[in-house]
């Protein structure tokens, strides 16, 4: 438990760390150009399409920029609406369908180059990674449904673009679609038993 502890209190300091270095001069930056929120997140999925594109031919290192830079429109976003007060409930639902649909379009780069190759282990492997990853924020929806919020985990949407983005850099993707693939599903059960017992909380 302290270890899980220790791992929320850093994700914190490394958050208000990026929010303070990164989200919001890119904000500034991307309000200077005349961009607006929305703008920013649809910018952000097109370039995982092109991401993906360029992923199912192999070009790996290219591939990682491209995924580094989409990141970093998918954590401006949020911080330009903020920027010019135009957070909306629509705008975040936006956010949230385009997150997930970016994922899954990075991985579709990824299944049809190990397609490809006929990689079996490598195309499960996706398959487990994709699982899990919609299976952490299915987790959180679901919790936040039923009052309880819940962001516990040490494998959330960053850590899995970076991990990913680290296996690209290096080439060693089937190092990261494995740590992707067992902390993911590890998460998504930690967020379970999270939930459950923070309602078993309430009932009594």
């Amino acid at each position: 438990m302290n270890i899980m502890i220790s791992w929320q209190e850093y994700r914190t300091r490394t958050r208000n760390f990026l929010n303070r270095y990164f989200e919001r001069p890119a904000a500034r930056l991307l309000e200077k150009i005349g961009l607006s929120p929305n703008n920013v997140t649809l910018i952000g999925l097109i370039l995982s399409g092109v991401t993906a594109y360029v992923i199912s031919f192999g070009e790996f290192f290219t591939g990682s920029i491209l995924l580094i830079l989409g990141s970093t429109l998918d954590m401006a976003d949020g911080a330009l609406a903020r920027l010019q007060n135009r957070a909306t409930a629509t705008g975040s639902l936006l956010d949230s369908v385009a997150d997930r649909t970016s994922e899954a379009i990075i991985f579709m780069g990824l299944l049809l180059f190990y397609l490809e190759s006929h990689s079996a282990l490598e195309v499960l492997l996706i398959f487990f990674a994709l699982t899990g990853s919609f299976m952490v924020s299915y987790m959180r929806a679901k919790g936040e449904s039923l009052g309880v919020h819940s962001t516990v985990g040490v494998m959330t949407r960053p850590e899995r673009v970076l991990t990913l983005a680290i296996g690209l850099l290096t080439a060693q993707l089937l190092i990261a679609l494995t740590i992707i693939a067992l902390l993911s599903s590890f998460t998504a059960l930690h967020r379970f038993w999270h939930i459950r017992g923070e309602l078993a909380k309430d009932s009594n």
